[in-house]
């Protein structure tokens, strides 16, 4: 956390390896978390770059949980986003499958069923903590939800999450 706290004390400064350094290191988790609610590869790519864009006009204050605070920024502009669109098929999904071994597809596809039958605070809950590398309390907080149900939410998805990959 504070090697996360410098580089956003160093993009304030005007930094830009800074910058280049805090996107490859929350790239990944991030664009999880925006696909994991959003379900749109292209869309989650665009709320991505509004996610740095913020970021690097206005990095947050110090005095805040920088990981909470950027995973709750993704979060909320994924589940913005989510509310505004139609919903819609795009080809691109389909071939993003296509493009892995046909051993990962599988397993790809079996983890990604698990994950959307879950309800959807329960999905959230799971790939904050997981993908985003969140404390349990960080994870209550942006959900604004007691830690007690956070807590009982994860393990009844981890719960349902090894019996529908186990059968």
């Amino acid at each position: 956390m504070d090697e996360l706290r410098k580089m956003l004390a160093d993009i304030r400064g005007g930094d830009r390896k800074a910058f280049e350094a805090l996107y490859d290191s929350l790239k990944t988790p991030l664009f999880t978390i925006i696909l994991r609610i959003t379900h749109d590869k292209s869309l989650s790519e665009d709320i991505l770059q509004e996610v740095f864009l913020k970021l690097y006009l206005l990095p947050p204050e110090p005095s805040v949980n920088p990981r909470a605070y950027i995973c709750q920024m993704a979060r909320n502009l994924a589940v913005d986003s989510v509310r505004k669109r139609k919903p819609t098929a795009h080809l691109e999904e389909a071939e993003s499958y296509l493009c892995h071994p046909v051993e990962n597809l599988a397993q790809k596809m079996d983890i990604e069923d698990a994950l959307l039958a879950l309800p959807d605070r329960e999905r959230q809950i799971v790939t904050l903590h997981i993908n985003g590398e969140l404390k349990f309390r960080e994870v209550a907080d942006i959900l604004s939800l007691p830690l007690g149900t956070v807590l009982w939410a994860y393990r009844k998805a981890i719960k349902q999450l090894r019996n529908t990959l186990e059968v």
